[in-house]
């Protein structure tokens, strides 16, 4: 079964009748969204650093490029699986990790929900850290599939060597360390509404169970009101001596997430990395920055074989086939499916996930590209935009 096989399931449910209850336009799904989400819910996913600039030119940087049609090629098949650790993945597509992801679900418990999709796509879910429910549960949730978990580190050594162990001993494929978050960017939207610590608070199952951090509670005190109180909650300082603590910590690879400059790349792989992911944090830490998109490829050129991740600003499988041919080994997408989580839960997600691959499949047989390997930098060509 291909990816693009989902088009044809839409046509036949409404040819018996059933016209499709979710979104198929990212514009459509993100205006059901808003109006799904409760207000501050909303300003923390919706919102970006600053005046958003950063946030819009991520989405607008794809506009810029666009793919060579190949023609009297008509390929049948189309194969976009990707080997990425060791895994065998059925499509270069991951659900990029999404702090604070539970409150966006109508019951509170979008990271099962989300692994749950995971489970149903075979698409790999970056659990969080800030997590309504325990990676435990959302690795047991997850079975079989494979999942990555994403780190904020925390200053506290023993915590953070304690999480390590626990994504090991969960099941966890990898370790996506976030680095652009140590300090909270400026976010109109999160100030104007309070957001800050009551959103955070609901997503804390990660600390709040972790057994290092309930060593440090007094007999009587209430976890999550501690974890607010005494932890910076996603995570703090993480500089090169700190990488190279967690390198010995851990056997599992780690995926430095938020690296953008070659320089960068270059000294990373010295120091142990396994695996770069270019991304800008959806443009939601730094108002004014360059578009991911444009730093994927000298992140690419400096990585050499390691596998480079990407996200920030995909919202279709246009925006999916253009990063692969940037060089991305795996594309990440995130507001999609948050905003898809909040409109209808598992079988949201599972829809937009789906539609994504049917969308970035179909053009491949298009235009003409048999493979992800067909995919390169030379089938783009620079388009005029404004």
């Amino acid at each position: 079964m291909s990816f693009a096989d989902y088009q044809t399931e839409l046509y036949e449910q409404s040819r018996r009748g059933h016209q499709p209850q979710l979104p198929i336009r990212f514009d459509e799904l993100e205006a059901k969204a808003m109006a799904a989400m409760p207000p501050k819910v909303r300003g923390y996913v919706v919102g970006g650093a600053g005046d958003e600039y950063t946030q819009r030119a991520n989405c607008d940087a794809f506009k810029r490029w666009g793919l060579y049609p190949r023609m009297l090629g008509a390929p049948d098949e189309r194969d976009l699986a990707v080997d990425l650790f060791g895994v065998h993945l059925p499509a270069p597509v991951f659900m990029a990790p999404i702090g604070v992801l539970g409150v966006t679900a109508q019951d509170g418990h979008g990271d099962l929900a989300c692994a749950k999709a995971s489970v149903r796509t075979g698409i790999p879910f970056f659990a969080g850290t800030l997590s309504a429910d325990p990676m435990e549960d959302v690795a047991a949730t997850l079975g079989d599939t494979p999942g990555f978990f994403q780190l904020y580190t925390p200053p506290d050594r023993e915590l953070a060597a304690s999480l390590v162990k626990r994504a090991e001993a969960a099941g966890f494929k990898g370790i996506a360390v976030t680095l652009d978050t140590w300090v909270t960017g400026w976010r109109p939207r999160d100030l104007a509404g309070g957001n800050y610590p009551d959103v955070p608070s609901g997503c804390l199952a990660n600390y709040t169970t972790d057994p290092v951090f309930r060593e440090w509670l007094q007999p009587g005190e209430d976890a999550t009101e501690a974890a607010v109180r005494k932890l910076p909650l996603f995570g703090g300082p993480f500089r090169w001596e700190d990488l190279d603590w967690l390198r010995s910590q851990t056997k599992l690879p780690l995926i430095l997430k938020g690296i953008c400059h070659p320089d960068d790349v270059r000294r990373a792989i010295d120091h142990g990395a396994d695996a770069m992911y270019v991304s800008n944090h959806g443009g939601r830490q730094a108002n004014g920055g360059l578009p991911s998109l444009d730093c994927l490829p000298g992140v690419v050129a400096a990585a050499g074989d390691l596998p480079v991740l990407f996200d920030s600003g995909v919202r279709s499988g246009a925006d999916i086939i253009k990063a692969l041919a940037m060089g991305a080994t795996a594309v990440g997408i995130g507001r999609p499916y948050a905003y898809a989580l909040a409109v209808g839960g598992v079988d949201g997600v599972v829809h937009v996930l789906r539609s994504m691959l049917a969308e970035a499949e179909l053009i491949m047989a298009v235009d003409g590209y048999p493979s992800r390997k067909d995919l390169t930098p030379d089938a783009l060509c620079p388009v005029p935009y404004s």
